[in-house]
């Protein structure tokens, strides 16, 4: 069954969020690689947060996909 457009767009969105969790980390990555070796394990500690964060992201794509989550519909007052 097709997805419906706020469906759509939700996966979209939680897939782009995923994207820009995964980018920064790549960039905290470089930064980390000129810190001190206890400020550099600290930071990549938070990187391999994001990045498992950034998984969970796609997994609630994944799950919107297959009917799992879905957006609700506005209610009007």
């Amino acid at each position: 069954m097709p997805l419906t457009k706020p469906n759509q767009q939700l996966r979209r969105d939680l897939k782009a969020i995923a994207s820009n969790l995964e980018e920064s980390c790549v960039d905290l990555g470089r930064l980390a690689s000129r810190l001190s070796d206890a400020d550099a394990i600290a930071l990549m500690g938070l990187v391999g947060t994001l990045y498992e964060e950034a998984d969970r992201l796609v997994g609630f794509a994944d799950e919107v996909k297959t009917g799992l989550i879905s957006r609700a519909s506005k209610q009007t007052k």
